[in-house]
């Protein structure tokens, strides 16, 4: 097996060493600074009941879909991928784990220049403490090393989080959530660092969603104060979302199709509702119910505090079969092109000016940076830049990013680093890469004599750690 390049010190610097040498100085002002993880999918509870890790494959493959997708792109059978795959309905053909990982060996050439090549290099050496690359010849090996590292009695989630030097931890949670595990971190004295809820009501704004009804249902049941109909329903949402500021929620997360936005008068939207729930609403009426419903959940953040984030434009499950077998997150959601401007005009003609509401834009489409994006949110003081996300979270589409909005909205219009994963074990990667870019970029305005190198120094600090604390309000 060949040594890693993941233990080259210079990754992801500059290749100019000029540029590089400022690029290494501003690099190592922030590569100790605490992780402020303000949007992610890891579950609570693990990190409250610590939670052993499972094996490699179980671990680094079946569940990142980024991994899977490519390497189902090279002809791969999925059902070689995911040594749980008999659950969707494909019962007795699951292959174990090691050869999941067989599988994984042989495809690892397929991840060089990816943005999945770099976080897994950057694991393997700093997490798991390999110093050569999977090797198709010898996967054992690997695999081997990695579940004798899982087995170690300091490897659980909570003794990595104080390693990982994480301060602040979001994750993503169901309304309904009794946030049982979040209550049980926040309690505990043994436990240092904030594991915080994020409200995200997708499956009870979107009548599409196939279990809208029901979610309805228990939602006026479980927080509509004995009121029924529309009024019960957001009674219920706005109650909820007071649950979850109580047990420390920061921002409320939607993932919608499209960023439209729309402002109906009050009779108008319960007959939408009303009708969505006897069944008879039209696929308008489903865009413009759901539209709706993101109007008001930006008035409920400027009432209640929460911070809106937003996060549209993926076609979710593109390929139905494979859907139909394995489920949703397997690899085929595929983004789209979106509108801003005009999508997200009716929230910021009412509430763009309103004093401490945070609205984070995010997005999948990089055509929106620089026409639409900064722009917004170079006048809007509510607007803030949501850090590239999704396909889009990779060393040059980062550096894109602050090429195409720096120039129109400054750095302080930005949200910092978004890592939005499920995997625990990738978090320091992923903010190890952030940090090497922001740090490449000042490096270049420095060298070009557009930013003096101690200001340069004041950005990074302020993009990695005061940034997040700010728009998140940390």
């Amino acid at each position: 097996m060949s040594q890693s390049i993941a233990v080259n010190p210079d990754r992801l610097l500059p290749g100019d060493p000029g540029t590089r040498r400022i690029a290494r100085d501003l690099f190592q002002r922030v590569k100790d600074l605490p992780i402020i993880s303000p949007h992610g999918h890891v579950d609570a509870a693990v990190i409250e009941h610590n939670t052993p890790f499972p094996d490699p494959a179980v671990l680094l493959v079946s569940p990142d879909h980024y991994v899977t997708r490519l390497i189902h792109s090279a002809g791969v059978d999925q059902n070689l991928l995911r040594p749980q795959a008999g659950s969707h309905g494909n019962p007795g053909a699951a292959p174990d784990s090691r050869t999941v990982w067989r599988e994984f060996c042989k495809a690892w050439p397929l991840f060089e220049g990816t943005a999945s090549g770099y976080w897994l290099r950057n694991q393997f050496q700093s997490v798991f403490g390999l110093h050569s690359e999977p090797s198709a010849t010898e996967p054992d090996a690997s695999f081997d090393a990695i579940s004798a590292r899982l087995q170690e009695p300091g490897f659980r989630p909570r003794q990595l989080f104080k390693d990982f030097n994480i301060e602040v931890l979001a994750t993503t949670d169901d309304p309904l959530d009794d946030l049982a595990s979040h209550k049980a971190i926040a309690g505990d004295p043994t436990f240092h660092g904030r594991v915080l809820p994020t409200f995200r009501p997708d499956q009870y704004l979107n009548i599409a969603h196939p279990e809208w009804a029901g979610n309805v249902e228990r939602l006026i049941a479980a927080a509509g104060d004995g009121g029924t109909g529309y009024a019960g329903y957001l009674t219920a949402l706005e109650n909820r979302r007071q649950y979850f500021i109580e047990h420390g929620a920061v921002s409320a997360d939607h993932g919608v199709r499209t960023p439209r936005t729309l402002k109906l008068e009050a009779a108008d939207a319960a007959r939408l509702f009303d009708r969505a729930r006897a069944g008879q609403a039209s696929a308008a009426d489903r865009e413009d119910f759901e539209a709706h419903m993101m109007y008001l959940m930006a008035r409920m953040s400027v009432a209640d505090g929460l911070v809106m984030t937003i996060h549209p434009g993926s076609y979710r499950n593109h390929h139905e079969p494979t859907f139909n077998t394995f489920g949703a997150d397997s690899g085929h959601d595929i983004p789209f092109a979106i509108d801003y401007t005009e999508s997200i005009r009716p929230v910021l003609q009412d509430f763009g000016n309103a004093k401490d509401f945070h609205l984070v834009l995010f997005t999948m489409d990089e055509t929106v940076f620089s026409r639409e994006l900064a722009p917004l949110a170079g006048f809007y003081p509510a607007v803030y830049l949501g850090a590239p996300w999704w396909f889009l979270d990779a060393p040059d589409a980062m550096l894109r990013f602050r090429s195409a909005v720096t120039e129109t909205a400054g750095f302080s219009r930005s949200s910092g680093f978004i890592d939005d994963t499920r995997a625990f074990c990738s978090i320091p990667a992923r903010h190890d890469a952030s940090r090497r870019i922001e740090a490449s970029f000042l490096a270049r305005l420095v060298a070009e004599h557009r930013v003096s190198e101690d200001r340069a120094h004041e950005l990074i600090v302020d993009l990695v750690d005061g940034s997040p604390r700010r728009v998140f309000k940390l």
